[in-house]
């Protein structure tokens, strides 16, 4: 787990106050592509780790060498902290790791230490969009942090744009696309960053409600728009090469089947898959790219709605002349 090789390699840092990368991917039994990643990462959060050019040169922690987190200043625990936030969700044992790491930061920077590890969830399976880097997302991370509520204009798909306020209660990364997940006078909703424009602090706090759980809020909502967009779903067969392939494209709407005898490809070495969309002509859309390589054994619709896709391909690129070899 990254969070893990991040937090030893700090405490390493603070132990030794200069390391290479070769030496910690040793320690961390990592290649050292994966050590120098971990450790620009470190910086790049704001944590004072700087390269030492030239002989005998390495990773140096600022301030002298230390063995334990006391010595961080604010800023600092809060840059580390939401850079491990997100592994929160991987599970119990990591959660209870955060807990121990904030414990031992002094009294007065364990409150916003907490916020900034619970300020953003990390969801890996996109829904086959590709959206820019948004700035308005390091100015709702302070807001979540800081807990300061927020005014701003938003353009709903499904309502009117206006002004809006609202509690900033956690961020979602979900594969490059943000959301913000707040409170707001109607109820919790749920907000695309990347619709929001003129996004500012206000100077108003406000307490986050008792056993709030962004993550298990996040799944809800994903639940929700989950039933909404996968309306249609066509059962495949396509070469286990293209598996991943089709993973990344359909993203949490295609899921892998199992053969009765307890599967893996079938004997011509095809895969039997569902993938799903909103529509029969979305899903048609999504795998006529991939020829014949893949075979839509149903539902008839999409089938049909290939075979439609095909013939307007014809209509518009056909010819009598046949390409050379």
């Amino acid at each position: 787990m990254r969070a893990d090789r991040l937090v030893a390699a700090l405490l390493l840092l603070q132990a030794r106050g200069r390391v290479t990368a070769a030496a910690l991917a040793a320690e961390l039994e990592v290649s050292v592509a994966t050590a120098r990643r971990d450790l620009e990462a470190l910086s790049a959060a704001g944590i004072p780790v700087y390269p030492q050019a030239g002989r005998g040169g390495g990773w140096q922690l600022l301030g002298g060498a230390r063995t334990d987190l006391t010595g961080l200043t604010a800023p600092e625990a809060r840059a580390l902290f939401l850079l491990l936030g997100p592994a929160s969700s991987a599970g119990p044992s990591a959660r209870a790791a955060l807990r121990k790491l904030v414990r031992a930061l002094p009294g007065t920077f364990r409150a916003e230490a907490a916020a900034a590890a619970e300020a953003v969830v990390v969801d890996p399976a996109g829904w086959g969009e590709d959206v820019p880097e948004r700035p308005e997302v390091a100015l709702l991370t302070d807001a979540v942090v800081a807990r300061r509520v927020v005014e701003f204009h938003y353009a709903g798909r499904g309502s009117a744009p206006g002004r809006r306020r609202a509690e900033p209660w956690g961020l979602v990364d979900k594969d490059g696309t943000w959301y913000l997940v707040a409170g707001t006078a109607g109820g919790r909703r749920t907000f695309r960053v990347d619709r929001m424009t003129g996004v500012a602090l206000t100077g108003e706090g406000f307490a986050r409600p008792a056993g709030l759980d962004v993550p298990g809020a996040w799944q809800e909502v994903v639940g929700e728009m989950e039933r909404r967009r996968s309306l249609v779903t066509a059962s495949v067969r396509a070469p286990a090469r293209l598996v991943p392939v089709l993973r990344d494209r359909f993203g949490r709407h295609c899921t892998v089947g199992e053969r009765p005898d307890g599967g893996g490809p079938d004997g011509d070495g095809r895969v039997a898959l569902q993938v799903a969309a909103h529509t029969a002509r979305s899903v048609a859309e999504q795998l006529a790219g991939f020829g014949g390589a893949v075979e839509v054994v149903g539902p008839a619709e999409v089938r049909a709605e290939l075979a439609v896709i095909g013939a307007e391909l014809v209509a518009v690129h056909g010819s009598s002349e046949q390409p050379s070899r």
